[in-house]
């Protein structure tokens, strides 16, 4: 079986990718990337959780290469483990004013930076609030938000729903063995699995899977107890 071949990330882009504030090792951004440039000539890109905007730049830079837009959904108040106490709380990132975290700017100057302005388009709020008015069929979805349990399946519950057949679902974070990490990330993997969606490749933590059923707007199975 040979290796599709993938453009590479251009030199620039990469630099400011690496510079930007965030938690993505280098080889699960470069993934990232190529996944996007393969689903980026059949339609828009969506990433939940940007926080300062290293992974908007993976995208953003597939984005450019293949003439889509990236759209990113955060409130930017940070996810429950970027809180005052929390290991990943970065105190540099708190609005002083009010007390509470607001990654906008910092997510605005690495998007300037980079120069993907015109690729990358900030949406400003609840991810479960903006889902409810989304109707576009994506051809890459990246759930990255918040990862506890009521955040991550909620994030998938309301996005998954719009990822076009053959478009591809990223999910960060996944860890099969509880002692690496968090469960909701792995939990909504296999909802993924379960709802008609096909494993395509691995990273580190990072899984894509490809939607071999379904229409954009079909409701994935409801969530169980228990």
């Amino acid at each position: 079986m040979t290796t599709p071949h993938h453009p590479a990330m251009p030199d620039d882009l990469l630099a400011a990718a690496r510079a930007a504030k965030g938690f993505m090792p280098d080889a699960e951004g470069a993934f990232l990337f190529e996944r996007g440039v393969e689903a980026g000539r059949s339609g828009p890109l969506l990433e939940v959780g940007s926080y300062c905007g290293k992974s908007a730049v993976y995208l953003g830079a597939a984005a450019r290469l293949t003439g889509t837009t990236v759209f990113t959904v955060d409130h930017h108040r940070g996810s429950e483990e970027n809180q005052a106490g929390w290991e990943h709380h970065d105190p540099t990132l708190v609005d002083p004013d009010l007390g509470l975290m607001d990654t906008l700017p910092v997510f605005r100057r690495t998007i300037a930076d980079a120069g993907l302005e015109d690729e990358v388009v900030a949406v400003v709020g609840r991810s479960v609030t903006v889902a409810r008015h989304w109707r576009t069929p994506l051809a890459l979805l990246f759930i990255d938000g918040g990862h506890g349990e009521e955040p991550a399946h909620t994030d998938y519950e309301s996005w998954v729903p719009w990822v076009d057949r053959g478009g591809v679902l990223l999910i960060h974070d996944v860890f099969p063995d509880p002692r690496d990490g968090g469960r909701p990330p792995y939990e909504i993997y296999l909802r993924a699995l379960e709802d008609g969606f096909d494993e395509v490749g691995v990273c580190g933590s990072m899984r894509a899977l490809r939607r071999v059923d379904g229409q954009p707007g079909t409701p994935v199975s409801a969530r169980t107890s228990g």
